[in-house]
């Protein structure tokens, strides 16, 4: 039965900053990405020379290797094993006159077409050759020299006679061709990896890239009044905060304005605030109400896995920033990688995210800096910001877009309502009463889920039920009907409740009771709703104390009820604790204590102690936690049992009805009756509900339309 308490969730929720960074919107259709040149006057880099260059390089490489497979192709042949062998096809006359080649290690020659007994023979001209012994060249010629061979005169004796023998020889000229033969196709490919690294090493240090190169261009998207339809209308809740970005576009717009008392824009803007008040919508109003370029990119997009990407991207963006200038630069959750440098573990100086800071810290302040380009940052995380970051001539404002107020939500929920068929029931000044410490995008939400909750239903409307439903499923989760609880939980649940609606409803400076429920909600059994009647930007003694007594009736009137105690309080106890060592470590509510903050500053750094007090002012702070939740405890001991009566018709009714609104409450405290139907009864109604009339049939008449929503007949 973990009971959960809005306000002091609430409590939790502003006092503690959410680590999770903002969504990033979706690219509109037409806006062009990070990788296509920006829009206006921005030149093409100069890469024709280089594909020239690279194109010859490739044609020439391409030359070499058919050549080496000619080469290679002309002077394949047969090798024959002996070079007795070479002389008997000589001896034979079976090769081409002055065909012999005499070369560093070999001696080849081509075969006559047509010769017999060679594999070789009758498919065209064949080269044999055999391998020598380098250097023994006048040996070999010697032996062609005097060849002869046997033959029959006409008297039929067999004479001797020499056979004429012509060659060539390319001794010692060979020897360098072949030697470029070899070295030529690696010096080759090692010159065309070179050209290839340099030029991504070119690329990852900003200039053009190709191939690997591409890491270092910066990943932008350039929008414009043209294809954003944000405006500061569509804006609403901040408007503080639009005051301050609008003198920025009205500076981009009319800069005489300004520079005629001799003052300039600020160079930077830091948009800072919780998730989801509109820090990124902000930004796309800026873009869409601007008339120059509006680069937009995440923080993130600057981080990779190779050091000096980041930087890289840093560069070129603002390069072609300036290229455009006037104009725009905004970073969206610009601490992830605008951290304070020397925090947890860095390499040196050359950690990643370090040398991307740098980067973005010489290009918005530094010899190179300029007055055109105006920087928008967003984050959720000031806290761990650089100090050089954030100081003025960089970052000279700090606006602060925080959750809105009564007035704010009612603005943000008229924008969002415009775009919904809402019925006559509906009462937004009532939603956004009930809707404190709400977000914009909380907002949003609530009138999405309350659509689409409508239309589940075949609702004509959205009604005001539909919209408190999707609050309390925004807030709590989705309420789960189809849960089984068997019947000794859900009394004790039933109870637990009870016990915090009734010292909701009896103390006096608790939030008001807005609702009380056994439904299971998320994790939990059963929920008690209070509805702050104003916002609370601070909150005093007696409010936390009675929040504290409404969050200890639980646990009291179940466990008297029961006999038992369960783990249904886990939360109720986990808030209270913590809501108590607030009050003794953080706000000085201590008499014991004093006028003294021990909780220490929110550093989030590492190897940073947590505490820095002593083992006896650690024993006074627990003695002062337990005082402080044990007087809690026994104030709504004694409320419980003074009104026991109340807390058993409260639990019984919820047993029955399973939600009651404050009203109910009230009037069971009343000791009156209640006369609504219980969930039974309106079950079993719907189910006696007499059923729709089916719609006509299609006619086979011909020329007859058929009945509405039924497939026409076949012809």
């Amino acid at each position: 039965m973990p009971h959960r308490l809005p306000r002091f969730d609430t409590i939790l929720a502003e006092r503690t900053p959410d680590r999770n960074g903002g969504s990033r919107e979706p690219q509109r259709p037409g806006e062009p990405n990070g990788n296509e040149p920006p829009g206006r006057g921005s030149p093409q880099p100069p890469v024709k020379l280089r594909r020239q260059v690279m194109t010859w390089l490739t044609l020439l490489l391409l030359v070499v290797l058919v050549w080496m497979v000619l080469n290679s192709s002309s002077t394949r042949g047969h090798r024959l094993k002996t070079w007795d062998e070479f002389l008997t096809f000589v001896r034979q006359e079976k090769i081409e006159s002055n065909s012999i080649l005499i070369e560093d290690s070999r001696i080849s020659a081509t075969l006559k077409p047509n010769t017999p007994g060679f594999e070789g023979a009758g498919s065209g001209p064949t080269t044999i050759y055999v391998k020598i012994i380098p250097g023994e060249y006048d040996w070999y010629k010697n032996e062609l020299r005097h060849l002869t061979r046997e033959d029959v005169d006409a008297s039929g004796a067999v004479v001797e006679r020499p056979v004429t023998v012509g060659w060539r020889e390319e001794v010692g000229s060979s020897v360098w061709m072949q030697l470029l033969m070899t070295v030529a196709p690696v010096l080759l490919l090692f010159l065309l990896l070179w050209v290839i690294l340099a030029r991504s090493m070119r690329g990852a240090g900003g200039g053009p890239g190709g191939m690997l190169g591409s890491f270092g261009k910066s990943r932008h998207r350039l929008s414009s009044k043209d294809t954003v339809s944000v405006t500061f209308n569509d804006v609403a809740g901040v408007d503080e905060a639009k005051d301050e970005v609008r003198e920025i576009v009205e500076f981009l717009k009319n800069p005489k304005k300004f520079q005629r008392l001799g003052g300039r824009i600020p160079r930077g803007v830091l948009l800072v605030g919780p998730p989801g008040c509109g820090k990124t919508l902000l930004a796309k109003a800026i873009a869409g109400e601007a008339d120059v370029p509006f680069f937009s990119i995440s923080g993130s997009d600057f981080v990779e896995m190779f050091v000096g990407v980041g930087a890289s991207r840093v560069r070129d963006l603002f390069k072609q920033a300036k290229e455009n200038s006037p104009c725009i630069i905004f970073l969206d959750e610009i601490d992830a990688v605008g951290r304070r440098r020397g925090g947890g573990f860095t390499t040196g100086g050359h950690d990643e995210r370090e040398q991307t800071l740098n980067a973005i810290l010489v290009e918005m302040d530094g010899f190179e800096a300029s007055d055109q380009v105006i920087v928008i940052a967003a984050t959720n995380r000031s806290d761990v910001l650089d100090p050089a970051l954030t100081r003025p001539g960089r970052f000279d404002r700090q606006v602060a877009v925080q959750l809105p107020d009564l007035v704010g939500r009612r603005q943000i929920l008229d924008v969002h309502a415009r775009k919904v068929k809402m019925a006559d029931d509906v009462d937004l000044d009532r939603l956004a009463r009930g809707t404190p410490m709400f977000s914009g995008a909380d907002l949003a939400a609530v009138i999405n889920e309350a659509a689409i909750i409508a239309t589940l239903a075949s609702k004509e409307a959205v009604e005001m039920t539909d919209l408190e439903e999707a609050r309390d499923k925004i807030r709590f989760g989705r309420a789960r009907r189809s849960r089984r609880v068997v019947e000794k939980e859900r009394v004790a649940t039933a109870y637990h409740e009870a016990g915090h609606a009734v010292v909701q409803a009896l103390i006096g400076d608790a939030d008001p009771l807005h609702k009380v429920t056994i439904i299971p909600r998320g994790q939990a059994l059963g929920a008690t709703f209070s509805l702050p009647e104003d916002d609370r930007y601070g909150y005093g003694r007696r409010w936390l104390a009675a929040t504290m007594r409404v969050l200890c009736g639980g646990r009291i009137a179940e466990q008297r009820k029961t006999g038992d105690i369960s783990s249904g309080a886990g939360m109720d106890i986990r808030m209270s604790t913590s809501l108590a060592r607030r009050m003794i470590l953080e706000w000085g509510m201590s008499p014991r204590l004093g006028f003294v903050n021990y909780s220490g500053e929110d550093t989030q750094e590492m190897f940073v102690p947590e505490k820095d007090y002593s083992q006896e002012t650690a024993r006074i702070i627990d003695e002062e936690v337990r005082r402080l939740i044990d007087e809690a405890y026994a104030d709504a001991e004694r409320m419980i049992n003074d009104n026991w009566e109340g807390v058993v018709a409260i639990a019984e009714a919820l047993l029955k009805y399973e939600t009651l609104q404050r009203e109910d409450v009230e009037r069971l405290l009343r000791g009156e009756r209640m006369d609504k139907p219980t969930v039974a009864e309106l079950l079993s109604a719907e189910a006696a509900r007499p059923a729709r009339p089916a719609r006509p049939a299609p006619s086979d008449k011909p020329g007859e339309e058929p009945g509405p929503g039924v497939l026409p007949s076949p012809a």
